[in-house]
């Protein structure tokens, strides 16, 4: 059975997710398509020899579009690399001349590298902050001309490692603060059109994005850093879909005044 959502938070809202083959990604474009939203949905779909565990496979995009269909929403989806901006650019004119407008975009697609000051290659530099942060920026870029003279909500995934000073992964904790005064500098700048730009920061969350050697530095090479990675609140993890209802927010109409806020979606560990 199929079902239109007219009355879901986020009711005939197109809205772009990048990194939507797997992890929070999905989880991201599952909770709007139960809102009522129509979705363009990118990932690479491909491994990166920098990155030391998997990525996500094409037929993990064409998952997450089935499950958004469970619900009656359109996907689109495209096998594109953020770090492409062109391509990425070419992928969401199309979508949106599909689906007819667009209202929002997430920028979600990331990589991690763990490594201590001494073993951090250029290679992670360079790849960690091409997609991280030059890939956020791709995705703003890409949806601005479809929100400009309309409004709309430009949501950016950081991490509570852009908050704080998080260790052992520089190249990504540089990445995510960076995507905080990228997003504050968006939302000066976009203010006067009604677009928004606000940043999500979630502590660690259960996801294909768990790199075994951050767990082997903090157990074996750097056990007095192990503190810094703890929740205040009694979870180790949290789950995909705590994340997915921040971003639902922030797409929502609840949030239309809500601009440069870094939203916290963190168990305490920031706090810490």
């Amino acid at each position: 059975m199929t079902h239109t959502n007219a009355s879901g938070r986020v009711a005939g809202k197109r809205v772009l997710v990048t990194g939507a083959a797997r992890g929070m990604g999905r989880s991201h474009a599952v909770r709007l398509a139960e809102e009522g939203a129509d979705l363009i949905l990118v990932d690479i779909c491909r491994s990166l020899p920098e990155i030391e565990y998997p990525l996500s496979a094409p037929e993990d995009l064409a998952e997450t579009a089935r499950l958004v269909g469970k619900f009656g929403r359109h996907a689109i989806t495209a096998i594109v690399d953020v770090r492409d901006a062109a391509a990425l650019a070419s992928v969401v004119d199309d979508g949106v001349a599909e689906l007819g407008g667009l209202d929002a975009a997430v920028a979600n697609a990331g990589v991690l590298t763990a490594a201590t000051w001494d073993g951090t290659t250029p290679d992670h530099w360079r790849t960690v902050i091409d997609v991280n942060l030059i890939g956020a920026w791709n995705t703003c870029a890409a949806a601005l001309p479809h929100l400009v003279g309309h409004g709309g909500s430009l949501v950016n995934i950081s991490s509570a490692a852009g908050i704080k000073g998080t260790p052992l992964h520089t190249p990504y904790t540089a990445s995510k603060h960076a995507v905080v005064g990228m997003s504050k500098a968006l939302a000066n700048e976009l203010a006067a059109q009604s677009i928004r730009v606000n940043t999500v920061h979630p502590t660690g969350v259960q996801t294909g994005m768990n790199p075994a050697s951050l767990f082997g530095l903090l157990s074996e090479k750097r056990p007095d850093l192990a503190p810094l990675f703890g929740n205040a609140m009694p979870v180790p993890m949290i789950d995909a879909v705590d994340v997915s209802n921040a971003v639902l927010y922030l797409i929502s109409d609840e949030s239309r005044y809500v601009t440069g806020m870094e939203f916290k979606v963190d168990a305490g560990v920031t706090v810490r």
